[in-house]
Formats: C-alpha cells, sequence, structure tokens
C-alpha cells in the first residue's frame, strides 16, 4: 500500500530508492520502494509480497514496481538507489545478465526507461533502510509476524 503525500501531479527529478528481500534464497520475498525528490522530500513509499523468488529477482522486481509507480509523476529524469552492487552492475550494462530468470525482468526495465534520463547507484544497505524496511512490513504482514 503506497503511502502518498500531497505530491504534485509533475515531478521531473525523482530520486528512488529500491529494494528487495527473500527470507531464504529462494523464499517468501518482497519488496520496498520509497520515491522522493532531489532534495530528499519524501512522497511515496510502498512495500508488497511477491511470493516465493530469489533475492536477486526481488531486487529485479522492485526497481520494476518503483517505475510502474513513478509512471504517475511523469518524471523525465531517475535516479535509483539499490544496495545490490550485482543488479545496479547488471542494469548500468558492466555486468552481462546470464541468469535466464532475471532476463525478462531486466528486458522490462530496459523498456520502461527508455526515453528517460536513468542512473542507478549502489549504497551500502545502511544507506537504504527505509527501503528494507518496507521489505521488511511486507514479508512480516504476509508471514504474520504483525
Amino acid at each position: 500500500m503506497a503511502h502518498l503525500l500531497n505530491a504534485p501531479a509533475e515531478i521531473n527529478h525523482l530520486v528512488i530508492h529500491t529494494d528487495g528481500g527473500s527470507r531464504g534464497n529462494p523464499g517468501p520475498s518482497a519488496i520496498g520502494v520509497v520515491i522522493s525528490t532531489p532534495d530528499d522530500k519524501h512522497i511515496e513509499s510502498f512495500g508488497r509480497y511477491i511470493g516465493e523468488t530469489t533475492n536477486n529477482q526481488a531486487e529485479y522486481m522492485a526497481v520494476v514496481d518503483a517505475l510502474e509507480g513513478a509512471k504517475r509523476y511523469k518524471p523525465t529524469k531517475i535516479e535509483f538507489i539499490l544496495d545490490s552492487e550485482l543488479v545496479v552492475k547488471q542494469l548500468r550494462g558492466e555486468y552481462k545478465v546470464k541468469n535466464v530468470d532475471l532476463q525478462p525482468l531486466h528486458a522490462k526495465i530496459m523498456q520502461a526507461t527508455q526515453g528517460l534520463e536513468v542512473s542507478f547507484r549502489h549504497v551500502l544497505r545502511s544507506e537504504n533502510k527505509l527501503a528494507d524496511l518496507e521489505v521488511n512490513k511486507a514479508l512480516d504482514e504476509h508471514l504474520g509476524h504483525v
């Protein structure tokens, strides 16, 4: 469920923190997304249970969901911040996507970002706490740990 603030209809430049996680690898998985402005004004955050996946699949699904959520703001520039170095390097084109389960997710992201100015930056997990919190809330809710 999204936590929307009174955001304007259009925001040209978004900063989006994403995270995906699984309890077990593969195991029950969820995604977390935090959308804000470059000056750190929180716009929206959400998490969602996505079923049984690997951690890397969850990381990719978080970016897919973030792009879907960002559409409503009609951005021209998006800065993605993730704590998965592998996914960042694959999305930047530095590493090939060899895993067949990740290839369609990668292709979907590449398609969805065409025509946008997009960057992907890796940060330490400690710098991605809000997105991680959304992942854990979604997992706890689904697994009945609330």
